[in-house]
């Protein structure tokens, strides 16, 4: 068990990347201190944050060893990894190298190819934009989320080594990048038909007090639904 004191994590309720790492660090049975960053009110933009993040984003990790801080962790696959390097069990990747490849192909095309199209910096530049009001950047959002997931149902569905899991029948950081999508279009009401295999296997990861845990609606400064 990790000392409490050693992690700080820069989070905010509702976001992907967050999730993502609160997941891990909850399956890795380590409970960091949070700090909630409010995007919609702007924090991210703040002289005190981007010195942590220069780029405004988060999730952001800080570890402290001895009293001293260590450099900031962001990017939140760069957290995982570390988090899985610096604490092996339970392994969030699969021994075989082949296997870890693919894990970590699918936490990309979810987490890279995805998620980066429907963050709020990317909100904020498209409505800026003559003509793309509210309406335009929903129909944005649903196509994004329909376009990457379809994509990942379709990989999941074809490869015989999807289990109950997106890897056979342990959860991995595919899971993780999985349920995080999955997730986030439930806040913005958006639904994406045709995808029974990921709906399968993010029921089974939410059953999973790890991923419970982490639900956006269960975070401080959520609204009540």
């Amino acid at each position: 068990m990790a000392d409490p004191a050693r992690f700080e994590l820069y989070s905010y309720w509702r976001t992907s990347a967050t999730y993502r790492v609160r997941v891990a660090f909850n399956l890795k049975g380590i409970q960091p201190q949070e700090h909630n960053v409010d995007l919609d009110a702007g924090e991210q933009r703040s002289d005190a944050f981007l010195k942590i993040n220069p780029l405004g984003a988060i999730p952001a990790v800080i570890e402290r060893l001895g009293g001293e801080a260590k450099a900031p962790l962001t990017q939140s696959l760069a957290i995982l990894e570390f988090l899985e390097e610096t604490y092996p069990s339970p392994p969030l990747l699969p021994a075989d190298t082949h296997a870890r490849a693919r894990v970590r192909s699918i936490a990309g095309m979810l987490a890279a190819d995805t998620h980066p199209l429907i963050t709020p910096r990317v909100k904020k530049y498209l409505t800026a934009q003559p003509q793309f009001d509210e309406g335009a950047w929903r129909a944005w959002q649903t196509h994004w989320f329909t376009t990457g997931l379809q994509a990942v149902e379709r990989r999941l569905t074809g490869d015989r080594e999807t289990g109950i899991f997106c890897h056979g029948d342990t959860v991995t950081m595919a899971d993780i990048c999985l349920a995080s999508i999955v997730v986030v279009t439930r806040v913005f009401k958006i639904t994406v038909a045709e995808i029974p295999t990921i709906d399968r296997i993010v029921f089974a990861c939410e059953k999973l007090d790890a991923f419970g845990k982490a639900e956006p609606y269960r975070q401080k400064g959520a609204p009540i639904r």
